[in-house]
């Protein structure tokens, strides 16, 4: 994975309202969530809503797909699952790890 990649994504994450709405897709799974859920969800007026998905889809955080008329947003786990692993590659000194960067988020 390329360092700027992980700047990307972390900058990206270093914003409180795109941390809620990352944690929320990362919650809700595979099903991912339509704009006016998140918005509900997190009391977040529609137009801050759509600058900070375009924020996380621009970092390859989450992606969005058209459902009919809804668009629906998905958190990109192979994508956080690569930061994770880059954060925590030889986070044990050589030693063997306890946690398998890998092995995070198998059922997602």
């Amino acid at each position: 994975m390329e360092n700027k990649f992980v700047i990307k994504a972390l900058a990206a994450l270093a914003q409180p309202n795109r941390l809620q709405i990352f944690r929320s897709l990362v919650v809700k799974g595979s099903e991912g969530l339509t704009p006016a859920l998140i918005a509900e969800e997190l009391g977040m007026p529609a137009n801050t809503l759509s600058f900070h998905l375009k924020e996380l889809m621009h970092a390859d955080l989450i992606s969005q797909e058209r459902s009919g008329r809804n668009l629906i947003y998905r958190a990109q786990y192979d994508r956080m699952n690569a930061v994770l692993a880059y954060l925590s590659q030889n986070c044990c000194q050589g030693d063997t790890c306890e946690v398998n960067p890998e092995e995070i988020c198998k059922t997602c």
